[in-house]
């Protein structure tokens, strides 16, 4: 037990060696980690892991390996990798990763893709490259009119991101974690304090705090971050995919046009194809400003798929999100 001293105030509280303040999916594997090592841990959410306001909180998310020259992230991202699909094996839902493969598209001398490429290579990593004739014949979907080439990340894909944040929580809770529903104030200083309060009044006392709040960390810390993180809305469509099995996972990856700045994923769980602009939005505050996405941003969309991938161009909007 420990007495965090609040004002002139004494309250008796349990002491946690680790508190993780956010329950996305940095929080809860970063909660499972600590509670694996033997640390006893509080997990804290004000609304939910993986909840629609969180950027874990959508449908999907791509799992890819190749980031340019940055050898780090590649070996990091096969790290992850690993670590999801032992612990979906483990937890019997192995069928929230689909393996679709992980295509980008540019052209010859596109120097991301050729890094991309130099380094896969250099890790042993699957990589199979081809050019936009034969994009043509292995994916119809997509028009390679001025595609110069493409390579494939075979063992990517997608995560279906909000179940799969749940599993990891499931996963900690079953190991003794603790999870408290509830929102965290800002602390009072950036360092030095043994305490932190709930808004409904509860004290939380911890030898560290891990703060994975996501669009919402400037807020916790503005002085610290407030001119550091710039959260912004980044809009995203689900297009009802044509009748039959073209635009599944198998026939359909998930998918970048390096040029265009835009990316994909096939018609998962049939909730249809999901595409975005990976170029910045603009500001968002994620507490007041609502999940809409705009008139302008469909508009851009369609044009991007009339060009890139025509079947959708004139397809049915059947979901939209707004991520930050």
């Amino acid at each position: 037990m420990h007495v965090c001293r609040t004002g002139s105030r004494h309250l008796t509280i349990k002491l946690y060696d680790a508190v993780v303040i956010g329950a996305g999916v940095f929080g809860v594997w970063t909660a499972y980690h600590l509670r694996n090592s033997g640390k006893t841990v509080l997990l804290v959410d004000a609304y939910g892991a993986g909840n629609s306001r969180s950027s874990s909180g959508d449908e999907s998310r791509g799992v890819r390996i190749g980031y340019g020259s940055d050898e780090l992230y590649t070996r990091s991202a096969m790290r992850s990798l690993r670590q999801w699909l032992e612990l979906l094996e483990d937890r019997k839902c192995r069928h929230l990763f689909q393996r679709t493969g992980s295509l980008w598209m540019g052209k010859k001398e596109d120097p991301y893709m050729r890094e991309t490429s130099r380094v896969l290579q250099r890790v042993g990593a699957k990589l199979e490259e081809f050019s936009g004739t034969e994009l043509a014949k292995r994916y119809p979907q997509f028009n390679s009119e001025d595609i110069e080439w493409a390579t494939l990340e075979p063992d990517s894909g997608a995560l279906l991101a909000r179940q799969v944040v749940g599993v990891v929580m499931d996963s900690f809770l079953d190991k003794g974690g603790e999870y408290l529903m509830g929102k965290v104030s800002a602390p009072a200083q950036i360092s030095n304090f043994t305490c932190v309060t709930t808004e409904s009044g509860e004290k939380i006392s911890a030898g560290v705090f891990v703060f994975a709040c996501g669009p919402w960390l400037a807020k916790v810390f503005p002085e610290l971050l407030g001119r550091r993180l710039f959260v912004t809305r980044q809009e995203v469509f689900y297009f009802g995919a044509p009748s039959g099995v073209g635009y599944r996972p198998g026939n359909m990856p998930v998918w970048c046009h390096q040029d265009d700045q835009a990316y994909g994923f096939p018609d998962l769980e049939n909730r249809g194809v999901k595409s975005a602009f990976d170029n910045y939005g603009t500001p968002f505050d994620p507490d007041t400003e609502e999940r809409l996405v705009s008139k302008e941003g469909l508009a851009q969309m369609r044009a991007y798929l009339a060009r890139r991938v025509p079947a959708l161009a004139q397809a049915l909007v059947v979901e939209t999100r707004v991520c930050q």
